[in-house]
């Protein structure tokens, strides 16, 4: 089991790129890999396995043939990092005793009702969710719009 680290694997960061990509080209239709490899800088045999994943999951369709590419199978507004994160690198968590998804007793806890490590894990965990929940492809577009007219 992996645990959250000091950064996000290359696989979620180009997941993340990738989805971002499609939602700003949301109403244009399917996009091909070619031009998301192109355009967000992906290998395109990685981008193609990670495109696979996200089609696995129920976040992307893909359509054969001439017009056809990946979209969106949900809207930019409920697709969100945690989701993408949990899905390519596992739980978000530094400990595996306060995971959402893949609980586990750490070995050397003697009790974990008043463990204030855990306490103070669960809380860094909780937070950590609340905000990767809220950043939804939609919210990162309007960031990066917002961040555009400033500069």
């Amino acid at each position: 089991m992996i645990y959250l680290q000091s950064m996000i694997s290359k696989k979620t960061k180009y997941a993340i790129n990738a989805l971002v990509h499609l939602a700003k080209k949301e109403n244009e239709g399917p996009i091909v890999i070619s031009e998301i490899a192109e355009a967000e800088n992906i290998p395109r045999k990685f981008l193609e396995a990670i495109l696979l994943n996200l089609k696995k999951a129920g976040v992307l369709a893909s359509k054969k043939g001439k017009g056809g590419g990946y979209y969106l199978l949900q809207s930019p507004e409920e697709i969100n990092l945690a989701d993408v994160m949990r899905l390519f690198d596992g739980p978000i968590a530094f400990l595996p005793c306060v995971t959402y998804k893949y609980y586990e007793r750490c070995e050397e806890c003697k009790d974990e009702e008043t463990c204030g490590i855990r306490d103070v894990f669960f809380e860094v965990r909780n937070k950590t969710v609340e905000l990767l929940k809220a950043a939804s492809l939609s919210e990162i577009i309007k960031r990066e719009s917002a961040l555009i007219k400033i500069l």
